[in-house]
């Protein structure tokens, strides 16, 4: 029988060739270098710092020292913008902040200050929302409502003085300090120097019937009157400073 089949060639494997990157992935990668090589171009160190605002109270020298201290060197594209706002931010009277970045090597600041609404406390300042921005004053306005409380409270009792400010305005009257105290207990005294006593609870009540029955009294009686306090369920009561006049 005649065998089939042979001999059959094995083949074999030649020189590998070198694997070739696809064009697009060079052409995305030679993009990219370019883009860094411009990045590192623009992002120039800082060398300045421009600041414009109304100033009144806060020193555009102390908003360079602390721009400063946290930019100055940084590259212009690279820096913390965000931190820059805070250490600003953190300056007393300052109220709000914007920071942007001029080519080629500097940074805008611009603030707006606080308004003071009222002296806190003492020897603090607080803005029409109640938030306390300075501290440690030794002489705070003269021409500033009191206000005060325990820590914590100044945005309550800043609400609850534009309140009784705003039902007060059209009698000719006006508060120069409100107290609340540790207690929880509310008092007030008018531009006349008297005071009033509205303690714990019920107190719209009491000033709403302050307003509406007590304050005709205090209109006529004011020299004579020390005190008003409004503690009562059913009424008043009135201080002298002297011996009850006829009413």
């Amino acid at each position: 029988m005649r065998q089939r089949g042979g001999n059959r060639r094995v083949p074999t494997a030649g020189p590998a060739r070198p694997r070739r990157f696809p064009r697009r992935l060079l052409r995305a990668a030679a993009v990219v270098v370019a883009f860094l090589g411009v990045l590192w171009a623009l992002d120039r160190p800082i060398r300045a710092v421009r600041v414009t605002g109304a100033f009144r109270h806060v020193s555009p020298l102390a908003v360079e020292r602390a721009v400063a201290g946290v930019a100055l060197g940084s590259g212009l594209l690279t820096v913390n913008l965000s931190r820059v706002r805070a250490v600003v931010a953190a300056l007393p009277w300052v109220a709000t902040v914007s920071v942007r970045r001029m080519w080629p090597d500097a940074l805008a600041v611009r603030i707006s200050e606080q308004v003071a609404a009222a002296c806190w406390n003492g020897d603090s300042l607080v803005n029409r929302d109640g938030k306390v921005f300075v501290t440690g004053l030794t002489d705070p306005p003269a021409a500033l409502v009191r206000l005060s409380g325990p820590p914590g409270t100044s945005r309550a009792v800043m609400r609850r003085y534009r309140g009784m400010r705003g039902q007060l305005a059209p009698t000719g009257f006006a508060i120069v300090s409100l107290a609340l105290s540790a207690r929880g207990t509310w008092k007030f005294t008018l531009n006349d120097g008297i005071r009033v006593r509205l303690g714990r609870s019920d107190l719209a009540p009491r000033f709403n019937k302050f307003v509406d029955v007590a304050l005709a009294i205090v209109k006529r009686r004011a020299p004579a009157i020390s005190y008003v306090d409004m503690r009562y369920m059913n009424g008043f009561a009135i201080g002298w400073r002297h011996p009850a006049p006829a009413v």
